[in-house]
């Protein structure tokens, strides 16, 4: 049997540990590994690479990904998955390990489909977004970034009276924001999934204010409804213009860095079980880690039917900033 291996989308810590794991399980059970480097690009351009024991050693500890990553337009296109198989079978390829979020999986449903190639999914995504799973690759370790800066920022809040208005990452989700937020003690979290009443936000702020609060920091995910960090700190200080406001982007910074423990284990566990599961002949599914335990969702189930924000999660962060 010989597999190929490679991941798509955004990058995330842990992502190498995955390797690291698929390509040592694989070399256990006799099969062969190859990585397709920058994700479906690397099928499309027949860009191989062979892995071995050796060449995923001291990776373990490594942010981003070895095998490169990117989001591939030529894939979006019948032309380019039809160039991906017929590398695939020049190849000898007989299955495929996906390591990425839900553009990867989609991506990976419409090829089994077209061409029937046994394809597993990882979920590498700091979103930790996709429905079946409880944690995805990376999470952990962009929530702990994270939290070591805005602890930084709040340094320089209560020494200056500042107001700071921190976005994080999260366009359609907001599960970094609120976790993140309640780890902070932030006095507000914005986002995606419920509706910001700014006027609620600025009276709360009022209130932080009448009670000679030193320093105040709200975590913004990036698609909040009202628009962002900037268009929120505008909003702010249109009401209340004798405060000292600032804004942070933390940006990429939430991808990088050395994986947590967490991830270096879960990448791991999901690594070794995506090797089992195409040995056992399964197909279409992404494996996830539900209560300590793997299982498998299939990819149409794992992209379309969102996790659901955590509401006791956002009860509790309303509590604990009064």
């Amino acid at each position: 049997m010989k597999i190929a291996v490679f991941t798509s989308g955004g990058d995330a810590p842990g992502m190498n540990a995955c390797i690291r794991a698929i390509v040592r399980k694989s070399m256990h059970s006799n099969i062969e590994v190859v990585g397709a480097l920058r994700g479906y690009d690397g099928l499309i351009n027949n860009d191989f690479i062979q892995l071995d024991k050796s060449s995923v050693g001291n990776i373990i500890q490594k942010g981003g990904t070895i095998l490169k990553t990117a989001r591939s337009i030529d894939f979006i296109t019948v032309k380019g998955r039809k160039q991906a198989f017929e590398n695939i079978q020049k190849n000898n390829i007989d299955a495929i390990v996906a390591i990425g979020g839900d553009g990867t999986f989609s991506g990976a449903a419409i090829f089994t489909s077209e061409f029937g190639v046994p394809i597993i999914g990882i979920p590498g995504t700091i979103d930790n977004d996709l429905y079946g799973t409880d944690d995805s690759i990376g999470y952990d370790t962009a929530l702990n970034t994270i939290v070591g800066s805005v602890d930084k920022i709040r340094d320089t809040a209560n020494s200056h009276d500042r107001l700071f208005i921190v976005e994080v990452m999260g366009k359609d989700a907001g599960f970094i924001a609120l976790r993140s937020g309640v780890a902070v003690g932030a006095e507000a979290i914005l986002v995606p999934e419920t509706h910001t009443y700014i006027e609620h936000l600025l009276n709360k702020l009022g209130r932080e204010r009448r009670k000679s609060k030193s320093g105040s920091i709200v975590i913004v995910a990036e698609g909040d409804g009202y628009g962002g960090a900037y268009k929120v700190a505008d909003a702010v200080k249109e009401k209340y213009d004798h405060l000292d406001i600032r804004v942070s982007i933390l940006g990429h910074i939430q991808r990088g860095g050395n994986p947590s423990a967490f991830d270096r284990v879960l990448a791991s566990r999901l690594g070794a079980g995506a090797v089992d599961a195409l040995i056992e002949g399964r197909k279409g599914e992404m494996i996830g880690l539900v209560n300590k335990e793997l299982v498998f969702t299939p990819f149409e189930k794992a992209v379309k039917h969102h996790k659901e924000l955590n509401k006791q999660l956002l009860s509790l962060a309303e509590i604990l900033a009064l």
